[in-house]
């Protein structure tokens, strides 16, 4: 009795899983482009800003980073003014907890949606395998009603894989994406290690007024 139960589920499993996985490609590839973009333009801005950084820096020139610390539209400029503002009343104490407490902050706004792509990149071998089983599983039913015709069950297992290559094409670009935009992600906050070494290094040289 179970097990003709199942049967009947196996029947629109098939189905079921490939249509689950158009919805996770769907969405996969919308938040790739969504991120894409995004950090695209932080990383751009942030390039931008060590440069202006680096360019102070060499001409001694504290006025400069002061007025980065107020464009509040760069990550690195809003860490600027954190960490001067802790630095002008507190010296260097603290300020390292202070820019890991930022850190934590700013983290999940750059991390959005790798973490479905990370469960998309690593689910959806299974799920694609879970449609091939209940398509081969139909297929044999199928065979055991056609007289011993091959070519139906053929026919049956060659639509059942069809599953396992769709949940392979879902998987691999959100892991190649995930993998790459935790490079990009690792990156932006390396900046942020550059920004707190020079708040420290003013707070402790007592150059901020």
């Amino acid at each position: 009795m179970f097990t003709e139960q199942f049967y009947n589920i196996a029947h629109l499993g098939h189905e079921i899983t490939l249509w689950i996985l158009v919805l996770l490609s769907i969405f996969s590839v919308a938040f790739i482009f969504e991120r894409f973009f995004t950090l695209r333009g932080v990383k751009n801005s942030s390039e931008k800003t060590n440069i202006r950084i680096q360019e102070a820096l060499q001409s001694n020139n504290l006025v400069e980073i002061e007025d980065l610390s107020r464009d509040r539209e760069t990550f690195e400029g809003r860490a600027l003014a954190y960490g001067l503002r802790h630095a002008k009343t507190n010296g260097a104490n603290g300020l390292e907890e202070i820019f890991n407490s930022y850190a934590i902050t700013e983290r999940p706004r750059f991390e959005r949606y790798l973490n479905f792509l990370a469960t998309v990149g690593s689910n959806a071998p299974f799920i694609g395998l879970l449609g091939t089983v209940f398509g081969i599983m139909d297929a044999f039913r199928e065979l055991s009603t056609s007289q011993g015709d091959a070519s139906a069950v053929m026919l049956g297992i060659s639509k059942a894989l069809v599953a396992t290559g769709i949940g392979l094409i879902v998987a691999i670009p959100a892991v190649i994406a995930y993998n790459y935009f935790q490079r990009q992600v690792r990156g932006i906050f390396q900046s942020l290690e550059g920004v707190r070494d020079i708040c420290i290094a003013l707070a402790k040289t007592k150059k901020v007024n």
